[in-house]
């Protein structure tokens, strides 16, 4: 299908199917839920909760914020450039969506290594086990992504392109969706105890 024919307003079929856009809201709607009980356990134990809160690092929650941010930009542009068959454009813009992506798991990965060298691990209070809980479950969703706009790259490069615009769409669709979570997470986990 070429892009010009592509109905982008028609609702029924969005960018992966409706069957991606279940999942999204799935994936969201339990990050949700487990923020909600999450809060509602800060009320029950707030010292537990603010005490924890300080031994993690914000400028690390911030700096893999902006990481992801910017991730999800430059994905938005490599879709754009894409669009207006710039596929050399694309594809730079889509390996720098990934090298920021890497970069939030390497922070990530380090400040794992501090919490379980400190002793901080899921069970050493009800705060950690939910920072556990809900950081290595959108870790996964990065790593996910990551496999996903690799095959999207490789299927770019490849002269027969099998990899269309509504694939790119769909695997920008849950690149954003990590960038949601984690601004969920980051506020809450990081600065509001």
């Amino acid at each position: 299908m070429k892009i010009s024919e592509i109905d982008h307003k028609n609702i029924f079929y969005p960018p992966g199917g409706i069957l991606l856009w279940i999942i999204i809201y799935l994936e969201l709607l339990t990050f949700g839920i487990a923020l909600i009980v999450m809060v509602f356990y800060g009320k029950q134990e707030p010292d537990i909760f603010h005490t924890s809160r300080l031994l993690l690092n914000p400028t690390f929650g911030m700096m893999n914020t902006i990481f992801l941010l910017t991730s999800g930009f430059l994905m938005a542009i490599s879709v754009r450039e894409l669009k207006t068959q710039n596929t050399q454009k694309a594809k730079q813009y889509l390996l720098l969506t990934m090298f920021f992506g890497m970069l939030f798991l390497l922070l990530k990965t380090i400040e794992y290594y501090d919490k379980i060298e400190a002793g901080l691990g899921m069970g050493y209070n009800t705060f950690f086990s939910f920072y556990w809980m809900l950081t290595l479950f959108h870790v996964v969703h990065v790593i996910v992504g990551l496999v996903i706009l690799i095959t999207i790259y490789y299927g770019i490069l490849k002269e027969k392109k099998s990899t269309t615009i509504e694939d790119v769409e769909a695997s920008a669709a849950f690149w954003h969706m990590c960038d949601l979570i984690w601004l969920l997470l980051f506020p809450i986990m990081y600065l509001l105890f």
